[in-house]
């Protein structure tokens, strides 16, 4: 069953982004979605011996609405202040190198926009693990225009898609009929939130997945434990 699974780029996300890629069979990234205010598009949280502490990827402009992908990092050093916090949080982790590699290997290299920068964390993280998704596209690439259910819909239908595989934010706006009735099954992930040994206090989830890489190394794959369910059958509890 060919699936897959459309979002926005996000900056060195958590790991439940990364349960959602590994069931990808055609990842997309959703680079032309407009920034909006309380997103994940330029900032994650990390866990450090005061707390968990943002690292915020400063941008050369700050227009709300404005295509992620027309949005460019700010010039200044930021990058240096968040390999030094990562460092700093994470200096007694067993891959903290790791971590820190990896983060570097994003920063030193060239991005144009705030969606090319998110978008190659995500990849390098899915990398890491081995979850890299074989087929990988750009929405701004492809001639599907319209937005929510339309714009969605017709993207699985250009890349023949059988499952479509959404977080929870889509039962906002998803029409599940308009898909049924194209033969595409929708289904949502189930977030399993598996616990693994972290530093600095009581465990949580909702960090960047660099937690993971930091703690646990390479056998954090074990911790990626994807699942979907059926729109019908999904629950109506609030999840996140």
């Amino acid at each position: 069953m060919k699936t897959v699974v459309i979002s926005q780029p996000m900056y060195f996300p958590w790991v439940g982004m990364l349960e959602q890629m590994r069931m990808a069979d055609v990842y997309v990234h959703l680079d032309d979605a407009q920034f909006s205010k309380g997103g994940f598009f330029n900032r994650v949280q990390v866990k450090t011996g005061q707390g968990t502490s943002w690292l915020t990827v400063p941008l050369a402009e700050n227009k709300l609405g404005q295509p992620l992908n027309e949005i460019r990092p700010a010039a200044h050093d930021w990058r240096r202040k968040h390999l030094a916090t990562l460092n700093q949080a994470y200096a007694a982790a067993p891959h903290s190198e790791a971590a820190v590699a990896l983060m570097e290997s994003v920063l030193e290299a060239e991005h144009d926009s705030l969606a090319s920068l998110s978008a190659a964390s995500m990849e390098a993280l899915a990398d890491y693990f081995g979850i890299l998704p074989a087929v990988i596209q750009w929405a701004s690439r492809m001639d599907q225009s319209g937005t929510g259910t339309e714009r969605v819909l017709a993207i699985c239908r250009a890349l023949g898609a059988e499952r479509y595989i959404s977080g929870h934010g889509g039962r906002a706006y998803l029409d599940h009929a308009a898909f049924d009735a194209e033969g595409i099954r929708v289904e949502y992930v189930e977030y399993k939130k598996k616990k693994y040994p972290q530093l600095h206090g009581a465990f949580t989830p909702h960090v960047s997945a660099l937690d993971l890489v930091a703690n646990a190394g390479p056998d954090g794959l074990e911790v990626i434990a994807s699942g979907s369910v059926y729109w019908k059958n999904f629950p109506s509890r609030d999840t996140v």
